[in-house]
C-alpha cells in the first residue's frame, strides 16, 4: 500500500498547475505584483467530495488524480480567477481557507463587485 508523503491535494494541484492560465493583472485592482490563482470550487472540498463519492483510497491519488482532474476540468481551469495577494487574502477572509462548494458564484460575484469600485467593468 503506498504511503503519502504530503497532503493527498496537493498531488492534484501538482500535476494540474501546469496548465493553469493566469492573468497577468489582478482581476479586481489591475495589479501586476505578487500575482496568485484563485479556484471559486476550492480544490480540497471538491476533490474530498469526489474521493468519497467514488469511493476511491486517498492513498491512491497518483493513479487517480488524471482521472479526477478530466472529470473536474471546469472547475480547474474556468472556474478561476487571477487575483493580487492583497485581493486573494480579503477574498479568503470572508469566504474562509477551503471555501464550501456552495459559494463559488457568491465569489465570482464578490469579485466583480469589488472590479466596479475600482472602475474596471
Amino acid at each position: 500500500m503506498p504511503k503519502l508523503k504530503r497532503d493527498v491535494v496537493k498531488y492534484v494541484r501538482d500535476k494540474a498547475k501546469s496548465r493553469y492560465e493566469k492573468a497577468s493583472a489582478c482581476r479586481i485592482c489591475g495589479g501586476t505584483e505578487q500575482l496568485e490563482f484563485h479556484h471559486y470550487y476550492s480544490l480540497t472540498p471538491l476533490l474530498n467530495q469526489w474521493l468519497l463519492k467514488n469511493k476511491h483510497d486517498p492513498k491512491y491519488i497518483q493513479s487517480l488524480r488524471d482521472d479526477f482532474i478530466e472529470e473536474h476540468h471546469a472547475e480547474l481551469y474556468e472556474h478561476t480567477v487571477t487575483l493580487c495577494h492583497t485581493h486573494h487574502l480579503q477574498l479568503h477572509s470572508i469566504y474562509g481557507k477551503d471555501p464550501g462548494l456552495g459559494t463559488a458564484k457568491k465569489q465570482a460575484r464578490w469579485v466583480q463587485i469589488q472590479r466596479e469600485k475600482y472602475g474596471l467593468v
